[in-house]
């Protein structure tokens, strides 16, 4: 399962191997001044949107990679295994929000800054 967490001035997201292989892409690493939002997603699954461009993606199972929809360019790591998350919004980054499956989103989402929370996405 996908890592998010603050490493001093940086946001960091830290995949496993299978992730990696899944999107194509090797873990993010994004200055914190970037970060403009924070939430905790109660059904992270049906918070990623949008057409994927690279990456693996299952609906109801999982999505794991880029995605381009309406909320902008969206970078996704969410198995079914782990139905909560938190939703990372994003300003002058490569990715516009990022998609987060994690065991403890209220923690991790505290320990980002944020603390909304959102029944569906």
């Amino acid at each position: 399962m996908a890592q998010l967490a603050r490493e001093g001035d940086e946001l960091v997201l830290t995949l496993t191997a299978a992730e990696k292989a899944e999107s194509l892409h090797g873990d993010l690493r994004l200055p914190m001044s970037s970060v403009t939002g924070v939430e905790v997603v109660d059904d992270v699954l049906h918070a990623v949107h949008g057409l994927k461009s690279v990456g693996a993606a299952w609906p109801g199972l999982i999505f794991v990679g880029t995605f381009h929809g309406e909320g902008g360019k969206t970078f996704a790591a969410v198995h079914h295994a782990t139905p909560r998350g938190v939703r990372v919004s994003l300003e002058g980054a490569n990715f516009d929000q990022l998609v987060v499956g994690c065991d403890n989103p209220e923690e991790v989402a505290s320990q980002l800054g944020g603390q909304t929370t959102t029944p569906w996405g």
